[in-house]
């Protein structure tokens, strides 16, 4: 919150007081809570790591709409709520009318929350903070966004040190590109936080749409994104030349062609049935695939007026997500990719019952536990956003509109479809809604078993 201190001073616009007692009840908080327990074992077990992670980012949520409240630029604790939820799970869903209004300080610690969220509170915590006592692995293995197997390194504090460095850089390269290309500073820091986050807070009321003069920043923008989608480890080895073990990634080149084939077809398409020039449809499609697929969230058209058939294509790609080891949202493709491999080969096996025929991936066999905890994720999702469907309907959503709340919340996008569309907000959406939607946002950004496995018999039993 400090962080947005040096904004609010400078613009002057009365957020400075409001941020700086937020701060404030936060920090006394935190050390009560520390000297109450700095006595304490800090050994955790798993079931212990499942907790603090979800309830860390619970308690950050609540401290996070202190300014929110205080300024009284959100005044309802629900929306405020909503307004941190979707900004630390990095979903990008507003409730927020006039963006442009709100004070600079405020809204500097809006996209902070995104890029918070990005790589996780509680990585940040074991990287930075070390003499928590806290050993970490547990929590790192309850966050993980996604199966993955590549390592970085074996110690865990010393890979989410590496993967910080890596966030850090690649924002600090967005946001010089972006003020260089003609964004204020302001603005550019602003969306330098909340691409590499997958997050799409802008500080703009037309999101990206407001720099459709400046084709190079939007061009910049698909660029980061489509980085940001990348696992992590990728990016590490790309950074120490390994290019050859990148592309022998099964995840990343299914990334890559994914992008490339969606892109023509779409480009094709927007060209015919929009009237615009080449170039600009060719900008607009890939932008909203990549802002989609990556679960970012910036629009730079309004893709529910082109066609319906690309319409229910975009709601599709709500569902997908980028590459495991990200700060996308979403399933991720290397779900995806072993569902559907599995699907192929089991036609295999009813012609050759006898025969043993091995999943795999990049060359390694896939243990049947993984395929089983694959299959039981992509189950769970269907049945949250069935169930969230149905229960916002309930609440007094049109169909569009609920579906296309839950299926952009659960996979953590921004923008759905209906009357939460790329050129709509959330303010609609009636309170219990959003305290549903809030729910859907963190479950879906915690992978789902960190939630849900707090609901069992067998979390809560000694044995």
């Amino acid at each position: 919150m400090l962080t947005a201190m040096p904004f609010a001073w400078y613009y002057g616009e009365g957020d400075t007081l409001p941020l700086f007692s937020s701060s404030l009840i936060t920090l006394a908080f935190g050390a009560g809570m520390w000297y109450w327990r700095r006595n304490d074992d800090n050994r955790i077990d798993k079931r212990e790591g499942y907790l603090v992670v979800v309830l860390g980012w619970v308690l950050m949520v609540c401290f996070g709409m202190l300014p929110y409240l205080v300024s009284g630029e959100i005044p309802s604790i629900t929306e405020a709520f909503f307004e941190t939820m979707s900004g630390m799970t990095t979903t990008g869903a507003s409730v927020l009318n006039d963006i442009e209004a709100v004070p600079k300080g405020i809204l500097f610690w809006r996209s902070m929350t995104q890029w918070i969220g990005g790589m996780g509170i509680i990585v940040l915590t074991v990287a930075l903070f070390p003499l928590l006592g806290i050993g970490g692995i547990e929590l790192f293995v309850a966050e993980a966004p996604g199966p993955t197997s590549d390592k970085i390194h074996p110690r865990i504090r010393e890979t989410a040190k590496r993967l910080w460095f890596i966030y850090v850089g690649l924002t600090g390269l967005a946001t010089l590109a972006f003020w260089i290309e003609g964004m204020t500073f302001y603005d550019a820091i602003n969306h330098g936080l909340t691409t590499l986050a997958t997050g799409g807070f802008s500080t703009k009321n037309a999101s990206a749409v407001h720099y459709a003069n400046v084709p190079i920043i939007q061009y910049t923008m698909i660029f980061f994104m489509a980085v940001a989608g990348t696992n992590y480890t990728m990016l590490y080895f790309i950074g120490k030349g390994k290019f050859k073990k990148v592309f022998a990634n099964e995840e990343f080149r299914n990334y890559l062609i994914g992008l490339l084939i969606l892109t023509v077809v779409v480009t094709s398409i927007v060209w015919n049935v929009s009237g615009t020039g080449f170039e600009q449809s060719f900008r607009d499609s890939l932008f909203q695939i990549v802002s989609l697929i990556t679960t970012t969230g910036f629009v730079s058209a309004d893709y529910t007026q082109w066609t319906e058939s690309l319409m229910v294509l975009f709601f599709v790609l709500m569902f997908v997500g980028a590459c495991a080891g990200s700060t996308s949202g979403g399933i991720k493709i290397i779900r995806h990719t072993v569902f559907f491999k599995n699907t192929y080969l089991e036609f295999k096996r009813l012609l050759y019952p006898r025969a043993v025929v091995p999943l795999k991936l990049n060359g390694s066999t896939v243990p049947s536990r993984i395929m089983t905890h694959i299959l039981v994720f992509l189950l769970i999702f269907l049945m949250s956003f069935v169930t969230g469907s149905i229960v916002m309907v309930i609440l007094g959503m049109d169909f569009m509109s609920a579906i296309g709340a839950v299926a952009t919340s659960l996979g953590n996008v921004g923008p759905g479809i209906g009357k939460v569309g790329p050129m709509d907000n959330f303010a609609a959406v009636p309170d219990a809604g959003k305290w549903v939607l809030s729910f859907l946002m963190l479950l879906g950004r915690l992978e789902l078993f960190t939630i849900l496995v707090l609901f069992t018999p067998y979390f809560w039993s000694d044995y």
